[in-house]
């Protein structure tokens, strides 16, 4: 693998960061120069993150370190497969989600646009910080930021509701995560002198008992487990629900859940590595856990009326299956959890910006007032389709690339019981969402659209269709987010 230092793996996270000054400058009342910052930031950071892709994909690898504070801790940066993974995915998609805020926000007339925007980018400058960290001391810093800066996200309409949504969020990121998380950096760093990232990890049995690595195992999960919303550690995101649907395309579809589910895979392949995961019994108890939130979240959304409510504890199902391929432990187990990263990026930001362009036309928030909806808004409501017969599995769209991979993940590993856990969430994933589509398409229309869907929400929902379709398709064409999955895949294994 050719290194080669690089300062574009920084000026990624800078431009983010200076974004918010610019668009705070603009202010409330030049909102086009606003949000035309938020539009050349977006772009332009997609654009060097893009411009590292060649390297990458040959096998390459880019690294910026930073002065030590202490010895074998510093702020340092790494871009390698699977960082490119996941920046490349929040930088395409910080583009899409900035573009149906334009349209959503001026829609409702929502207040303090200004201060939503600026969070937003100090949002991205964080994730592109996790995706880039080189070790675990960059991810801690970047992962509290991310935190910090979607909390004004989750507050934005700052009522009774929103207030304690966002208390419950802080309470369980900042409490269960953050401090879980800085304990497990103490013992890491305790134990081995270092916190910096290996192919197959730097933990290895001779640095402390089997006891304590499976205590220090535990703790790194409870740490990434409560954005990743591994239950019980979940009870923030339905809460969280309360934000603008922008947000919640962020939090549950790019940023926030995504660094969670990044963090789990880090944890598992760089630090303690496949090998160590296993030895220890660390791979089949969260592959457990995350099997047992696959099924509980999507008995729970079966019974939701709320739309965004379904679509949060969908999340909750979607995320573990991420867990659950890194848990496998085995190749294609470990390739199907990272491509479900972005497959399941694509399928649900679709659907959520359905719930958004519904609530902007009609003011409807709940299923059970959807009657004929997909007759009065048809290109939302396909897009919507699109993305729930995706969840399922049904080929050929990009959830069926996921699941299939899942399954040989399982099979490779000859853990046939998680092939069970799969079929069984598919069948539920059809469950909770052909009501949606029944009621949208086979009822007779009860529901007023008080004006037609703005083209800044129309583009990107199509886009997010698109992608569900054309990723599924052509999955296996060259440079494509599969083959970045399986380059991954293989420098995890020994």
């Amino acid at each position: 693998m050719t290194t080669v230092t690089d300062i574009r793996p920084l000026l990624i996270v800078l431009i983010g960061l200076i974004a918010p000054v610019l668009i705070y400058m603009a202010g409330e009342k030049r909102r086009n120069i606003r949000e035309g910052i938020t539009f050349l930031t977006s772009i332009t950071i997609f654009v060097l993150v893009a411009s590292m892709a060649p390297h990458i994909y040959g096998g390459g690898e880019y690294v910026l370190e930073t002065p030590e504070l202490i010895p074998g801790i510093s702020i340092s940066f790494l871009v390698d497969p699977l960082g490119m993974f996941f920046a490349l995915l929040a930088s395409i998609l910080w583009i899409v989600t900035s573009m149906f805020s334009v349209g959503y926000m001026r829609g409702l007339k929502e207040h303090k646009q200004t201060r939503y925007y600026a969070a937003f980018a100090i949002s991205i400058a964080a994730t592109m910080g996790i995706a880039t960290s080189q070790n675990l001391f960059t991810l801690f810093i970047f992962y509290e930021i991310l935190t910090i800066a979607t909390y004004p996200l989750v507050i934005h309409e700052e009522n009774k509701k929103a207030m304690k949504a966002g208390w419950k969020y802080l309470g369980y990121t900042l409490t269960a995560g953050a401090i879980f998380l800085l304990l497990a950096l103490i013992i890491t760093y305790d134990i081995s002198g270092t916190l910096t990232f290996a192919d197959n990890g730097f933990l290895t049995q001779e640095m402390a008992s089997t006891q304590m690595l499976q205590l220090l195992f535990i703790i790194f999960i409870i740490g990434f487990g409560v954005k990743a919303a591994i239950m019980p550690l979940h009870g923030w995101l339905p809460s969280a629900m309360i934000a603008p649907t922008p947000v919640s395309a962020l939090l549950h579809c790019v940023a926030v859940v995504k660094s969670g589910t990044f963090g789990v895979i880090r944890v598992v392949n760089n630090v303690f590595g496949v090998e160590l995961t296993g030895a220890i019994g660390m791979g089949i108890a969260l592959a457990t856990i995350a099997s047992i939130t696959i099924i509980l979240s999507m008995l729970i959304a079966l019974k939701k009326d709320k739309l965004k409510a379904k679509l949060a504890y969908s999340t909750i199902n979607e995320l573990s299956y991420i867990v659950l391929g890194a848990a496998l432990l085995s190749y294609f187990g470990i390739a199907g959890s990272i491509i479900h990263i972005s497959n399941h990026a694509f399928m649900k930001i679709g659907m959520f910006f359905f719930a958004g362009a519904v609530f902007v036309a009609t003011g409807k928030e709940y299923v059970s007032e959807m009657d004929g909806i997909g007759w009065r808004m048809p290109i939302p409501t396909l897009v919507f389709s699109v993305g729930a017969v995706s969840l399922a599995g049904i080929p050929p769209l990009v959830g069926f690339v996921s699941k299939w991979y899942l399954i040989k993940g399982a099979v490779q590993a000859e853990l046939y019981i998680f092939v069970l856990v799969l079929i069984a969430s598919a069948i539920l994933n059809i469950l909770v969402f052909w009501p949606v589509i029944y009621r949208a398409f086979f009822k007779k229309p009860d529901v007023k659209v008080k004006a037609p869907v703005p083209k800044w929400i129309s583009i990107p929902m199509v886009f997010a269709m698109a992608g569900t379709i054309l990723l599924g398709l052509f999955a296996l064409l060259p440079y494509g987010f599969l083959e970045l999955a399986f380059i991954a895949a293989d420098t995890y294994l020994p």
